[in-house]
């Protein structure tokens, strides 16, 4: 392969290291798993698989790993349980059969924990619950205080209440949403196949062992699959996950879940699946990965060329004389984009002025806001930097990981 990519180091197909790096520094692990992963075959029922998969997980909570279950499967429980070997296309039937299957989900989960000596808790979001600030934190909280006790958090959407304005999308989504929050050191995705490979002609050519850049090319890779294991969501998905994970500081890797014992060779740091490093290895604190992932934003302001390079390279605050316009309904206190005259995000913040104080202020001095505005400025920045994070290249479906902006 030939490409850019390749030419300017993104791409290795040999690990050098880089696994053992990562998990060095690794405690805390969200480990996703699907549907497919979770259904009984010819050899192995689904109590048989969720055994399996616990019986994985003990072993790395035995290595010292605090783990975070992100689980499939509830509607596919369900149709066993209900006798249904079609899945149903009607929302309430399909919110029905993932009530139903939640319920049958768990006790198996709970069943094969309580053999290994500790317990699981369920946990069911909606992209509602992570926008939230309020229950943003709880959940966070939840999770934390779960681990502390040495609970195994076992999350899925919460399928029977979630409809298209509060979904995730899916459970790569969904996973990389709780990675960011609780700051887990490694994401990890087990799927059907054993990474990304490269593609041509709908093609599959080497598996690439370490991305170190999510590029466009890296992301053709995924679209330019004709592999059916990736018709829903699949590597595209995937991959949307680990930049959201990396752009936060964190790492993703993708492995064949097929059999779950793999999880022993990925805490050997065994070179299998795809591992995608962060571009900086400093993690976002918290405020940032809630303003840059989950906050939901009220309106723009647009900013002039010197502003874009004051936010960007220099780490500045925004004033007003760099302002351009504002759109939207945004009052003090709200998050707001900042977007360049070309329409790019670069950053997202809260906002100390409303819309129509910013509209009357753009262009002039701070010192000026007072006798602009009429009374004592709250604020001489429209945005303080330590109220921002900077988002210059997210792409508008990779700014945030939630559904609803």
């Amino acid at each position: 392969m030939n490409s850019s990519a390749q030419k300017s180091g993104q791409l290795l197909y040999r690990d050098n290291g880089q696994r053992s790096a990562v998990l060095s520094k690794t405690r805390k692990i969200v480990l996703k798993v699907g549907t497919r992963l979770l259904t009984g075959d010819k050899t192995s029922s689904k109590s048989q698989r969720v055994f399996q998969l616990v019986e994985a997980v003990a072993g790395l909570r035995k290595k010292g790993y605090d783990v975070i279950l992100v689980s499939s499967g509830a509607i596919g429980a369900g149709m066993t349980v209900l006798g249904s070997s079609k899945r149903p296309r009607q929302l309430p039937r399909l919110q029905s059969y993932a009530a139903v299957g939640q319920c049958r989900l768990m006790y198996l989960y709970e069943t094969a924990c309580e053999k290994f000596g500790f317990h699981s808790a369920q946990i069911l979001l909606t992209s509602d619950d992570v926008q939230d600030r309020e229950r943003h934190l709880n959940v966070t909280s939840c999770l934390n205080a779960l681990l502390a006790k040495g609970v195994l958090p076992v999350i899925n959407e919460n399928d029977s209440v979630s409809v298209d304005e509060i979904k995730f999308g899916d459970n790569d989504t969904l996973a990389a949403s709780v990675a960011v929050m609780v700051k887990a050191d490694l994401t990890l995705l087990l799927t059907t196949v054993d990474g990304l490979h490269e593609t041509a002609n709908g093609e599959f050519g080497r598996r690439i062992s370490v991305v170190n850049e999510i590029t466009p090319e890296i992301t053709g890779m995924a679209k330019g699959t004709a592999d059916p294991n990736f018709s829903v969501g699949g590597m595209t998905s995937k991959i949307q996950a680990a930049n959201a994970v990396n752009r936060a500081g964190e790492t993703l890797w993708i492995a064949d879940g097929s059999d779950f014992n793999i999880t022993g060779d990925i805490v050997a740091g065994k070179d299998v699946g795809t591992l995608f490093l962060p571009v900086k290895n400093t993690p976002m604190r918290g405020h940032q990965r809630y303003l840059a992932f989950f906050a939901d934003y009220n309106g723009s302001i647009v900013i002039d060329p010197g502003a874009v390079k004051a936010l960007t390279k220099e780490g500045r605050s925004l004033l007003p004389k760099g302002i351009i316009d504002a759109a939207g309904q945004f009052q003090r206190g709200d998050t707001v984009r900042i977007m360049t005259a070309g329409g790019t995000e670069i950053a997202r913040g809260i906002c100390n002025y409303s819309k129509e104080e910013v509209l009357k202020i753009r262009g002039a001095h701070s010192q000026e806001i007072d006798n602009i505005l009429g009374y004592q400025a709250i604020d001489n920045t429209v945005i303080h930097r330590d109220r921002m994070v900077i988002t210059e290249n997210a792409s508008d479906n990779t700014t945030t990981i939630t559904s609803g902006n």
